[in-house]
Parts: C-alpha cells; sequence; structure tokens
C-alpha cells in the first residue's frame, strides 16, 4: 500500500477546508474583533453597518464575512467583483427588496474584490444601502481611498486588517495539524500522524508573509509529497523548505505598497539611518520596482532635504542615474546602495526646497510688479531708448526684485 497521500477526500484546498466558522478558531485582528470591540460587537448583536474590510491578502477577511454570514438573521448574499456582473447585482437587490417588503427580512451583500469593480458597477449598490435594503460588506485588497467611490465609502465604516504575525501563522499550522490528526480534514495511509518540526513551522510562518492561505498551501504540499514512516508523516525543515521554496515579496508597482516604499525610504534617508534606507531600497529593488523610479526619488532628494549643505550630493545622485542607466540590473543595485548611502550620510537642509516654496508662494498669492528696467534685455535700438537695460551695473549688490518686493528674503544660509 502506497504510503504517500495523492489526494484529500474533498476537492477543496486545505485553506478552505480549515476557514474558521466561529470567532473562537479566528485568528489575528485583535485590533477590531477582541471582546469588546465595536466591531466584534456589532457582529454579535447582529448590529451591522455597511463596512470596507480592507486588509492584505489571507489576512481573513473572507473568513470574516463567512463569519458573518452565519452569525446573521439576514439573507446573506455573497459575489465575487472578479467574476459577478452588473445584472447579477441588480438581481440579488431585487431579491433582497421582495425580503424587506414582503417579510420585513434585511439581507446582507458580501462582494469579495470590490475594487474590481468599475464606478458605475460601485454606484449601483449607493440608493440601496441608503434605503436600507441591503447591509453592504465590501472586502479588497487595495487602498479604499483609492480603489472604492467617494459616495459608497461614505455610507460605509472601513476595517483594516492587518497582516497576520509569524506567531499567528504558527497557531494556525499547529490547530491544521490537530485537526488533520484527529482525522477532522482527510484520513492519512494507515492512521499515520502528522507531525510538523518546529522549525518547519517557523520556515513556513516566515515565508508566507502573514498570508494563512500561502502557509496552509505549504502544509498541504507538505502533506501530500511525505511518505508515511512508523506511522508518521514527519514534516522537516527540508520538506518545508521544499514547499514554501521562495518567500513572496508582496508589493505592488502601481498600489500602496509602491508610495509606502518609497515614502519610507525618503524618510529613513532623511533620518540618516542608513540600515533602514538600504532595507526599502532592498525591499523595492528586490520586488522588481524600477530603478529609475528610484534615482529619480534620489535625484530630487539629493536638493529637497540636503541641497546647499552638500552640493555634492546632486552630483552624485545625477553620477547614479547616469550608471544604472548604462549598467543596468541587476549589477546596478550596489550602485543605488552607494548612492543611498551617500545621501544618508550627508549633512541635511530643506535650505534650498524653502526658498524656492516661498519665492513660488509670493508668485501664486501677490501681485507681481513689473521686471525692473534696468535688468531687461535690451537688443535692439527701440527698447534702449524706452530705458531698457539703461544704467545696469554688472555685480551691483543692490536688490533686482520687482519695486514691490524689495527687500523680500527667500534664502537663508
Amino acid at each position: 500500500m502506497d504510503s504517500t497521500i495523492t489526494s484529500f477526500d474533498s476537492q477543496k484546498p486545505l485553506a478552505d477546508l480549515l476557514r474558521p466558522t466561529s470567532f473562537s478558531d479566528y485568528v489575528g485582528q485583535e485590533h477590531i474583533l477582541s471582546e469588546g470591540k465595536l466591531l466584534r460587537r456589532s457582529i454579535e448583536a447582529d448590529k451591522l453597518p455597511s463596512m470596507i474590510l480592507w486588509g492584505p491578502p489571507g489576512c481573513g477577511k473572507t473568513t470574516l464575512a463567512k463569519i458573518i454570514a452565519k452569525k446573521t438573521k439576514a439573507n446573506f448574499f455573497q459575489l465575487s467583483a472578479v467574476s459577478a456582473s452588473k445584472a447579477e447585482a441588480k438581481q440579488i437587490i431585487a431579491e433582497a427588496e421582495i425580503n424587506l417588503t414582503t417579510n420585513n427580512q434585511k439581507s446582507v451583500l458580501f462582494v469579495d474584490e470590490i475594487h474590481r469593480f468599475n464606478k458605475s458597477q460601485q454606484d449601483i449598490f449607493l440608493p440601496y444601502i441608503e434605503n436600507g435594503v441591503i447591509i453592504f460588506i465590501g472586502a479588497t485588497t487595495e487602498n479604499p481611498s483609492f480603489e472604492v467611490n467617494s459616495p459608497l465609502l461614505s455610507r460605509c465604516r472601513v476595517f483594516h486588517l492587518r497582516e497576520l504575525t509569524e506567531t499567528n501563522i504558527v497557531t494556525l499550522l499547529d490547530r491544521a495539524v490537530t485537526k488533520v490528526n484527529q482525522g477532522l480534514i482527510f484520513k492519512t495511509p494507515l492512521n499515520a500522524k502528522v507531525k510538523v518540526t518546529k522549525e518547519a513551522k517557523a520556515h513556513i510562518a516566515k515565508l508566507c508573509e502573514g498570508d494563512a492561505r500561502d502557509a496552509y498551501n505549504a502544509l498541504e504540499i507538505a502533506i501530500l509529497s511525505t511518505r508515511a514512516k512508523n506511522k508518521q508523516l514527519l514534516i522537516d525543515i527540508t520538506t518545508a523548505e521544499e514547499a514554501i521554496q521562495q518567500k513572496f515579496i508582496r508589493y505592488d508597482k502601481g498600489a500602496d505598497g509602491h508610495f509606502d516604499a518609497i515614502s519610507a525610504l525618503h524618510k529613513s534617508i532623511r533620518a540618516s539611518d542608513v540600515d533602514a534606507a538600504l532595507h526599502y531600497l532592498a525591499r523595492m529593488i528586490e520586488a522588481g520596482e524600477d530603478p529609475l523610479y528610484v534615482v529619480r526619488r534620489l535625484i530630487r532628494f539629493a536638493s529637497e532635504d540636503i541641497g546647499m549643505a552638500d552640493p555634492n550630493a546632486l552630483l552624485q545622485a545625477v553620477a547614479c542615474q547616469q550608471a544604472v542607466h548604462f549598467v543596468g540590473m541587476p549589477e546596478a543595485n550596489v550602485i543605488l546602495a552607494q548612492c543611498v548611502i551617500y545621501l544618508s550620510l550627508a549633512p541635511k537642509s530643506r535650505s534650498v526646497d524653502s526658498a524656492y516654496a516661498s519665492a513660488s508662494e509670493d508668485i501664486k498669492n501677490m501681485r507681481v510688479d513689473p521686471i525692473p528696467l534696468d535688468i531687461r534685455n535690451a537688443p535692439t535700438k527701440m527698447m534702449r531708448d524706452f530705458g531698457f537695460g539703461k544704467g545696469y551695473q554688472m555685480y551691483d549688490s543692490k536688490s533686482h526684485l520687482p519695486e514691490n518686493l524689495r527687500g523680500k528674503k527667500y534664502w537663508q544660509d
């Protein structure tokens, strides 16, 4: 008899088979779901507000919606914005209207990946949230500020779910192994017991990036690929490394990860925190960020945050751009690192940025007086006859500002 498992009894993936159905099994998100918190109280009292669940993949958004489905006395409908159409949404809303008018029963509509719906599709929910026909729950991995229409956002409470910690993931793996060994998921050959070493669990927890689904998938692969010996399926560090071979760096170049990372890099360099700056640089580059985008930000930084405190900073940043363009990736990673280190260690000054901002502010908000005649261009006799350029002295130390700004100081050394 073969001592490996070829498949589970169910065709569902392990992550779905292990999905919690109650708060007692739910792991993580204590900041919004611990005893006494608003969302927890609302769910348990079945007094749900319309809401947006925002968080990274595998943090428990859909699971939370399914717990709500089990607890609520309202009709529960579910749509995935990836595959659902506007017509399907309207059909559910029509059914919800009938339930409310004939049975006085509310309906909860859960829309997964709500950011995949366009403005027109999102707008159809507005009047029905407003008049109480549906309680709307949307789940998204994207920042609702940018991906959910303002009218819909204003009608919903946003709850931010966070990545699961490594401790959370280990807890989930322990519970999964317990359920497997109790025969609640599938039968192992010869009733062999699954044992996962501490090192193996730690490895999976570290590389899954806080994503419970990734952790369960790795455990599933490990179980299915391991032979039972002496009625035991041993998953050690070697098996775990094979099951989850490479850490997936979560980074969306068009969304929050992109802007958060460049903000963190900029602020770390500004604080002269070399190690943090190198961390965020590596985080961006290893995730596939365009190196020339990073260099553009470094060039801006060289003038904005260093300026005349070290004029060579701009030369270094521009040289970095030329070198990165010439050498290309991945070899240019050390060139970027050198520039980041130089800018981090350089003295900081906002004087150039402040000087220009002050001058710009006057242009936008004050009357712009004519340019003094003596410093105007005078290429023709007629212009000279009108006084253009008259009395101009090279290296004259007097103010050359327009009349209404004489004595104004923008540059503060």
